[in-house]
C-alpha cells in the first residue's frame, strides 16, 4: 500500500472537516436551504450579496451540493438581474465541475461516488466512452434531476478533452439555467 503524503492528508482533513461541518449545518437547519430560505439569509448581506453568492457558488463544487438552489435563490433574490445570475451561475458551476473534473480522486470524491451511486458512475464510464460521450455530457448537464458531479468526476477519470467536456457541459446547464432564471423572471412579471 502506498504511503499518502502528510500535505494530502491535510487537505483531505481539512475538506472532510468542512464538509461534516456543513452536513450537520444542513441537517440542522433544513428550512436555510430551500430557494426561500437561501434568498431571505442572502437578504441580510444585501450590500455585499454579489460577491458572496459568487464566492457561494464557486465552492458549492466542494459540499457536492446540487446547483439548482442556488441558482433559484440568486434568481429570487435578484429577479430583476437575471443576466448577473446567470452569469454568476454559470461561474460556479464551470468552477465547481472544473476541480470535480481535476481534483475528484485526490479529495476522496472517488470513494465516496463509487459507494454511493456505483451503478450510475459504471453506467457513466460506459457512455463518456462511446463517441457521443460529448453529446451524452451535454444532456446529462441538461437533466435537472442526474447529479452533474458524477458526470464532471467521471470524464476527469477517463481524462476526456477537458476544453470539449467542459464547453458541452457548460451548453447544458446554460440552457437549463436559462429555463430556471428566465422563467421565473418572466413570471414575476406576470404576478
Amino acid at each position: 500500500m502506498a504511503k499518502v503524503p502528510v500535505f494530502k492528508k491535510v487537505i483531505i482533513a481539512l475538506w472532510a472537516s468542512f464538509l461534516v461541518t456543513c452536513l450537520v449545518f444542513f441537517l440542522t437547519h433544513k428550512e436555510s436551504f430551500t430557494p426561500e430560505g437561501l434568498a431571505q439569509f442572502c437578504a441580510q448581506f444585501r450590500g455585499h450579496i454579489l460577491g458572496a453568492y459568487l464566492v457561494i457558488c464557486l465552492l458549492r463544487g466542494f459540499t457536492l451540493i446540487p446547483s439548482t438552489p442556488f441558482v433559484l435563490a440568486g434568481t429570487i433574490l435578484y429577479p430583476q438581474d437575471p443576466f448577473w445570475i446567470l452569469a454568476i451561475s454559470m461561474a460556479g458551476i464551470v468552477f465547481s465541475s472544473s476541480m470535480i473534473y481535476y481534483f475528484s480522486e485526490h479529495m476522496g470524491f472517488a470513494e465516496y461516488l463509487e459507494r454511493k451511486h456505483s451503478t450510475r458512475i459504471a453506467r457513466l464510464h460506459d457512455e463518456l466512452q462511446k463517441p457521443a460521450g460529448l453529446i451524452f455530457v451535454l444532456l446529462w448537464s441538461f437533466f435537472p434531476l442526474v447529479p452533474t458531479d458524477a458526470v464532471c468526476y467521471v470524464a476527469g477519470i477517463l481524462k476526456m478533452n477537458f476544453l470539449r467536456f467542459i464547453l458541452a457541459l457548460a451548453l447544458g446547464e446554460l440552457v437549463l439555467c436559462c429555463i430556471y432564471i428566465f422563467c421565473y423572471s418572466y413570471l414575476t412579471t406576470l404576478f
